[in-house]
């Protein structure tokens, strides 16, 4: 998957010049591509795009969802509370001067990435059930992936990371549905209570 491709056909899609699609491509690929990042990086962008991709159709808004995934975890950093404000005032930053695009709703689901709760917008259902397919993956590769979560946080440590990383899994199981959308409930949401219960015993 050619992210950088996706991207520019995005943004000459929706009106920007192509003499200044470059810079903001370099920006992106810096955030995402910064040592700190063991899995919010450019592979969970590729990842996310994958889903977009399949269910496309299903999007009222697809230009506002595939910006609004590149940009959802822009900002990131383990020890603030703010990243997902802040990644939506950046992604409105990128679109000051363009009018194409619903800038609310963009910034609406970039936030809504913070919570992952039902939204009554559709569209920013799908993304997040884009942004959480992966705790529904084959152990090995969900155990690949709260290894990955563990590298971002090593600033704590374990008697810190272990129970809150437990208390944000429970918070998990405890809502009626983890997924938002019936198809990705019906395809991953057994197999996602199933692992996030088996890496809670591994953390108490």
């Amino acid at each position: 998957m050619n992210l950088k491709e996706i991207y520019t056909d995005l943004l000459l899609n929706i009106g920007f010049e192509e003499n200044t699609i470059q810079q903001k491509w370099d920006d992106l690929e810096k955030a995402y591509s910064k040592k700190s990042r063991h899995y919010h990086n450019l592979k969970h962008i590729a990842a996310m795009i994958e889903s977009f991709e399949t269910y496309r159709d299903h999007l009222q808004n697809p230009n506002e969802i595939l910006f609004s995934i590149f940009y959802h975890d822009f900002v990131y950093s383990s020890s603030k509370k703010d990243n997902e404000l802040k990644s939506a005032e950046f992604a409105l930053k990128v679109l000051s001067n363009n009018e194409t695009l619903d800038k609310i709703l963009v910034f609406d689901t970039i936030c809504a990435t913070q919570l992952h709760q039902h939204n009554e917008i559709e569209d920013i259902n799908w993304l997040i059930d884009f942004d959480l397919k992966i705790l529904a993956r084959d152990w090995n590769e969900y155990q690949i992936y709260f290894e990955q979560i563990r590298k971002e946080y090593r600033i704590y440590p374990d008697f810190l990371y272990k129970p809150g990383r437990a208390k944000a899994l429970k918070h998990f199981l405890e809502n009626k549905f983890i997924f938002q959308t019936d198809e990705f409930r019906k395809l991953y949401e057994e197999k996602a209570r199933m692992n996030i219960e088996k890496e809670i015993l591994l953390l108490t």
